[in-house]
């Protein structure tokens, strides 16, 4: 075990320290620190910066931040309790009754769920209780995303809503769509909102100003990626458009899809765009050229990730395939006699793993070096290939823990949230 000793001195200014291991004692983490809105967060990454563990710290002129890194073995342990060890029983955080959770945020020590039912909830995953239900919303939450200390939701009432994750409080009300707001992605104090009413709008969050509108989609837009300096939409007009936000020019229109287009990943290098067509595309971000279509899947792309290069796609068709973007080549398809039985609704995967769920209520682990299939993590019993019985709706999942949103359209299954904890000494659960 080794400790990290990070002098911060004041509150005033904003510090990123960021301490990379590679070579001493084989430690894979960094660890970094800083204050944003003077608030003091510590906290430890895993080499594909996945957040593995966040302290937050009081409002102080001066601290020190202790922070003890993971051994090799403790990953090990950790990898095997994923792979091949008694899984232990989840938390089980129930409150949205018999409605569906929409969308599904794990950041740090919270889960945010929202829901048809007009409202949001923040969870605590140590303790599994309710901390707060973000009341407001007068039509269904379709759309959230959580960053830091700030919650972002849009509904089908029009507007969004910023709600501090610390006090569960509205702090503003974005309101100029005029209709469902379906999509949106926050990128430090501004975030995009997509909307059925085929407009963009860019808002800083900070204000609620609306500082952009961006128009020129010919359908609802489904689908939004911002990383503060291009706008990447894709709507039901069978088009991809990528815009400056600063001068609100649409600087490419990617056509080529055939039908609705409601996934999109990007790399500020790529852009990947899921369609109902059933194909993949990847694009070029600066030239606007299509470099490779990804042909394989028979349904709508429902789901996908890209890191480094590589691409993992959950379709309709059940199956789940891990492209390389720069060469167009499938690498693997996570099918077989293990596969999915019905629709892909969300998936997840990092440089070990590959973590699927599916309208026939499973949640599945897969090598993503390999594509073989590991294990079921969860198989609800009212399940069915129909999906009609339960459906695992969505997943989120760090280096330790799983959370997932289940349920039914049938009302075979109750609503709820499990959170599955896989740092644990295996030998106690013998």
């Amino acid at each position: 075990m080794l400790f990290i000793i990070i002098y911060m001195y004041t509150t005033t200014c904003c510090i990123h320290i960021c301490l990379l291991f590679t070579g001493y004692s084989k430690l894979k983490f960094c660890h970094y620190s800083f204050c944003p809105n003077l608030s003091l967060v510590s906290g430890v990454l895993s080499l594909n910066f996945t957040v593995l563990c966040i302290i937050r710290l009081k409002k102080l002129k001066l601290h020190y931040s202790v922070m003890s890194l993971l051994s090799d073995d403790k990953i090990y342990a950790i990898e095997m309790n994923w792979r091949v060890n008694a899984i232990r029983m989840p938390k089980i955080l129930k409150g949205h009754e018999d409605y569906i959770i929409t969308c599904l945020e794990f950041c740090g020590d919270l889960v945010v769920s929202g829901s048809d039912d007009n409202t949001l909830k923040v969870w605590s995953v140590l303790t599994g209780k309710c901390l707060y239900t973000l009341i407001g919303h007068t039509g269904g939450v379709w759309s959230s995303q959580m960053a830091g200390n700030i919650i972002i939701s849009g509904s089908t009432d029009r507007t969004l809503k910023v709600w501090n994750a610390e006090t569960g409080q509205c702090t503003h009300t974005l309101s100029g769509h005029t209709s469902t707001v379906r999509c949106l992605h926050l990128h430090e104090n501004k975030v995009v909102s997509g909307s059925r009413d085929a407009s963009l709008r860019l808002w800083n969050v900070n204000t609620g100003e609306c500082l952009s509108i961006f128009l020129g989609h010919d359908g609802p837009v489904r689908c939004v990626q911002y990383d503060g300096r291009l706008i990447v939409s894709g709507a039901y007009d069978h088009l991809v458009k990528v815009w400056d936000a600063e001068s609100e020019i649409c600087l490419h229109t990617l056509s080529g899809h055939t039908n609705s287009v409601y996934c999109l990943q990007f790399d500020s290098y790529h852009i990947v765009s899921g369609s109902l067509d059933s194909n993949i595309k990847v694009w070029d971000v600066e030239t606007g050229t299509c470099k490779h279509t990804l042909m394989g899947h028979q349904y709508l792309t429902s789901s996908m990730e890209l890191r480094d290069n590589i691409l993992v796609s959950g379709n309709g068709d059940s199956t789940v395939k891990i492209w390389d973007i720069l060469t167009g080549k499938c690498l693997h398809t996570l099918a077989g006699s293990d596969k999915h039985s019905s629709a892909v609704t969300c998936l997840q995967f990092n440089t070990k793993f590959v973590l699927t769920s599916s309208d026939d209520g499973t949640v599945k682990l897969w090598d993503v070096k390999t594509g073989e299939f590991i294990r079921d993590l969860i198989a609800l019993k009212s399940g069915s290939n129909a999906g009609d019985g339960g459906v695992v709706w969505g997943l989120r999942a760090n280096e330790t823990k799983l959370v997932c949103a289940v349920g039914s359209r049938s009302g075979t299954e109750e609503t709820k949230i499990f959170v599955l904890d896989f740092d644990f000494d295996a030998a106690d659960y013998e």
